[in-house]
């Protein structure tokens, strides 16, 4: 009885050379994956989904942010004494449906935004580390991942942020029929049709200054993550516990979002439809012309209330969701 199994064509023939040690095949170059080779799908799903939870929590915060970033004083729309008073007035005026004006394209756009986004950053990233998820890259190497993943992200988003500012900003049926929205896919239309490409990418250029915003959350976020699992004495990729990922996805949105708050104000301004400049440095200008520093920060507040506990509500979700999928690789790569 043969119990080694059958012998293959190659193992009848070949007799092996018991006076010569056999070489190891040391001298084939290593093979350099392309980018596209380093794009796990897990991220995508992960990201989405992330953003999708946040934005249906938090979108009345959203809302408000932008309500009160536009005020300039000077436009013919509703001015609300502070935030209780603005929800109060909000739903007695509008209802409890006022609150969740836009929430559509929001969570279209935060989703698509946080899933294109982690998807960029985390392929740009493999690819600089050459697949060595344990070899740490520097605050530079990470702002740079994190700016390029945010300026193709942006380049995808923008129609969707121009969408959602114009439906939040709806507060009763306007002169012009081009500009007032049924809905999502109305919007689209209309903006379109009445201001071409150009309509749906404004505030693109503010949105670009934006990117390090991304930059630096994602930059400050990982290098704490660095730095605790080397205290640790682990691996600089371990997983963390989820009460660890709410402390650096706070702290690290509450250093991004005080120092670039402005960008978010006028890319605001430039895409609601009550007012037109002629562009982002005229934006600028009038802001400071009436309203000084003060106006670069209107809305700062319901903003920080939404988008640090919309920040740990995404990071919480994308690093246990992207760790399953990952860990169980249903998803073709």
């Amino acid at each position: 009885m043969n119990v080694l199994g059958p012998r293959t064509a190659t193992s009848v023939n070949r007799v092996p050379d018991m006076g010569q040690p056999t070489k190891p095949l040391t001298n084939s170059p290593p093979v350099t994956k392309s980018m596209f080779q380093h794009v796990k799908i897990e991220h995508l799903v992960a990201g989405f989904s992330g953003g999708v939870a946040s934005t249906l929590i938090l979108h009345p915060l959203d809302l408000l942010k932008i309500r009160f970033a536009v005020n300039d004083g000077r436009n013919a729309i509703p001015s609300y004494a502070g935030l209780g008073n603005a929800v109060t007035t909000i739903f007695r005026q509008e209802g409890i449906k006022g609150l969740y004006k836009g929430v559509t394209p929001n969570v279209w756009g935060s989703g698509s935004a946080w899933g294109f986004y982690f998807l960029f950053y985390n392929s740009i990233k493999a690819w600089i580390q050459g697949d060595n998820t344990k070899k740490p890259l520097g605050p530079a190497l990470h702002m740079t991942a994190a700016a390029e993943a945010g300026i193709l992200t942006l380049m995808i988003t923008n129609p969707v942020w121009v969408v959602k500012t114009r439906l939040c900003l709806q507060f009763d049926k306007p002169n012009d029929p081009s500009k007032s929205y049924s809905g999502m896919w109305d919007a689209f239309r209309k903006i379109y049709g009445a201001e071409g490409v150009r309509g749906l990418y404004k505030g693109f250029v503010p949105g670009m200054f934006g990117v390090s915003h991304g930059a630096l959350q994602f930059m400050t976020y990982e290098e704490m993550k660095t730095f605790y699992n080397e205290y640790r004495r682990l691996p600089i990729d371990a997983k963390l516990e989820t009460s660890e990922y709410i402390v650096f996805a706070a702290f690290s949105k509450l250093i991004a979002a005080g120092l670039t708050y402005p960008y978010q104000v006028i890319r605001a301004r430039l895409q609601d439809q009550h007012r037109e400049y002629r562009g982002t440095w005229h934006c600028i200008t009038q802001t400071w012309r009436y309203e000084r520093t003060r106006g670069f920060y209107k809305g700062i507040g319901p903003n920080l209330l939404r988008v640090i506990p919309a920040t740990i509500i995404t990071f919480v979700v994308y690093e246990n969701l992207s760790s399953y999928l990952i860990k169980l690789n249903i998803i073709p790569s």
